[in-house]
């Protein structure tokens, strides 16, 4: 990698057992069976519940000057773009910067509020995260997900800091962490409890 000021960072919720959502994903529950109603609040209450004890791990969320993320975290719409989807996250999505959408069937750039815009990339993840280290600069991009995206980053070795959230409850199925990835070295760079969650920080060594 050539010398910069920006790292590639992933930030993931978990379960203890790994997984990011559970079984049975669908429009209507988002994240599957994941112990609640699906939409993701039961994962991901210390985002939003406990929001003042963990303002350094959300601040540091959204701190990415470009985002890379997978078409199953964009949305439920597989196949070629026959129907309207701008992303789970309503008129003015939470990234405030560009966001480079993997996808097998292209379409034009999706311009939002706030700052966000959504490129669809068809060439496979080495393109997508050179176009965001491009519009990043001299910033962090985030591999924002979903688990199965995180994993064709870890496996190819562009992931360099990787930031979990472990969540204390058990899934026992969906999309898994590290499924697919060949066996890694990872150094802890930081670890801090919290009420609902477990915030770890490693450097990807290879």
């Amino acid at each position: 990698m050539s010398a910069r000021a920006g790292k590639v960072v992933c930030d993931l919720t978990v379960s203890l057992d790994g997984y990011a959502a559970g079984p049975g994903q669908s429009e209507e529950r988002p994240f599957g069976d994941d112990g609640g109603d699906g939409s993701g609040a039961t994962l991901h209450a210390w985002m939003f519940e406990d929001a003042d004890e963990n303002r350094a791990e959300t601040d540091l969320l959204g701190s990415a000057r470009a985002f890379v993320m997978g078409r199953n975290m964009f949305g439920p719409v597989r196949g070629p773009w026959d129907r309207p989807w701008n992303g789970w996250w309503g008129d003015e999505p939470p990234f405030h910067a560009p966001v480079f959408v993997l996808t097998h069937h292209a379409r034009e750039p999706q311009p939002m509020a706030g700052g966000t815009t959504f490129h669809f990339v068809t060439d496979g993840i080495g393109a997508a995260l050179e176009r965001a280290r491009a519009a990043a600069g001299d910033g962090d991009v985030a591999v924002a997900g979903g688990a199965t995206t995180v994993n064709q980053y870890l496996a190819a070795g562009l992931i360099e800091e990787l930031r979990l959230h472990v969540v204390p409850l058990t899934l026992g199925a969906g999309p898994r962490l590290f499924d697919g990835v060949p066996p890694l070295e990872l150094a802890q760079v930081a670890s801090r409890p919290a009420r609902r969650v477990t915030h770890l920080t490693y450097e990807v060594l290879g």
